[in-house]
C-alpha cells in the first residue's frame, strides 16, 4: 500500500495544493483542518475514492487533537508514514501595532502547532523506525519577508530552527525532518493581504524573477521530501523564493 501523509491546515490554500500533489504522486492523503466540514469537502474535491483521501478534524493548538488525529488516521488507513505541518495564521499588522494577544495567537498556531506535530508524530514514527516530517517555513523566517507581520516572520524563523532540533533528535530512528521556505506565492491569501499596487511594485522591482511562486511546485518539493528515497536529507530548508534570498 502507498504511504499515508497527514497534512495540517489543508482545507484550502497551499495545504490543499500540497494534498493534490501528493495524491497525484500516488500517496494516500489525510487532510486535516480545524473545521471538519472544510477538511471533508477538500478531500471530496480531490477524489471520490475514500480509500485514497479523507478529511479529519485537527486543531493544531491542542496537543490532544494531534494525538486524536493520529489515532483516527491510523485506524482509517492502517498506518501513517508522513506529516506536513502546514497550518498557519498569516497576518500583516504593522510591526509597531502588533498586540501581545495577536502575537501570541500567531505563534500559538504557527510555532506551537508545529512543535506539537513534531512531538506527537515524531514519537510515533520513531517507534516505527520510519517517518517523514515536512514543516512549512517561509522566506519571512529568513529575511523578515516582503509583506508579512513580525509575528508571522518570527514564527517561521522558529520553525526553521525547530526543524533542525527535531531532525537531530530523530535521525537515528529513520525519521527525517525538513522544511520548505516559499517566498510570495500565487495564492488567494497573498492577493487578499497585499494590495494590487504593492504587489505590482514587488513584481516589477523586488522579486528578481518577477513572478509569484507556483503552489504546485511547492507541492512537488514536499512530495520529494516525504518520499522513501529522501532518507539522506534531514534538517534542511529548501528555498523557493524567486531569488529574493540567495545562499
Amino acid at each position: 500500500m502507498k504511504d499515508v501523509i497527514v497534512i495540517t491546515g489543508a482545507g484550502q490554500g497551499l495545504g490543499a495544493c500540497i494534498a493534490k500533489a501528493l495524491l497525484n504522486s500516488g500517496f494516500r492523503v489525510a487532510i486535516t483542518d480545524v473545521s471538519q466540514d472544510k477538511a471533508a469537502a477538500a478531500a471530496q474535491t480531490l477524489s471520490e475514492d475514500t480509500s485514497l483521501v479523507a478529511g479529519f478534524k485537527l486543531d493544531v493548538t491542542q496537543k490532544a487533537d494531534f494525538k486524536q488525529a493520529l489515532s483516527d488516521v491510523e485506524a482509517y488507513f492502517g498506518g501513517v508514514q508522513g506529516l506536513v505541518n502546514n497550518a498557519a495564521m498569516t497576518l500583516t499588522t504593522p510591526v509597531m501595532d502588533v498586540t501581545a494577544e495577536e502575537f501570541d495567537n500567531v505563534l500559538r498556531v504557527n510555532l506551537r502547532g508545529t512543535l506539537f506535530g513534531c512531538q506527537v508524530f515524531g514519537a510515533y514514527f520513531a517507534d516505527k523506525n520510519y517517518g517523514r516530517i515536512v514543516n512549512m517555513a517561509s522566506l519571512a523566517g529568513q529575511n523578515g519577508g516582503t509583506a508579512s507581520g513580525v509575528h508571522y516572520a518570527s514564527s517561521k524563523g522558529g520553525i526553521i530552527t525547530m526543524t533542525k532540533v527535531f531532525a537531530g533528535h530523530l535521525a537515528a530512528k529513520g525519521v527525517t525532518v525538513n522544511a520548505v521556505a516559499p517566498g510570495p506565492m500565487d495564492l488567494p491569501i497573498v492577493h487578499e493581504l497585499v494590495s494590487p499596487e504593492k504587489l505590482a511594485h514587488l513584481l516589477d522591482n523586488v522579486i528578481p524573477v518577477k513572478a509569484l511562486g507556483s503552489p504546485d511546485f511547492i507541492g512537488a518539493m514536499v512530495t520529494q521530501l516525504v518520499s522513501r528515497d529522501a532518507f539522506g536529507v534531514t534538517g534542511a530548508t529548501w528555498d523557493a523564493n524567486g531569488g529574493l534570498s540567495m545562499r
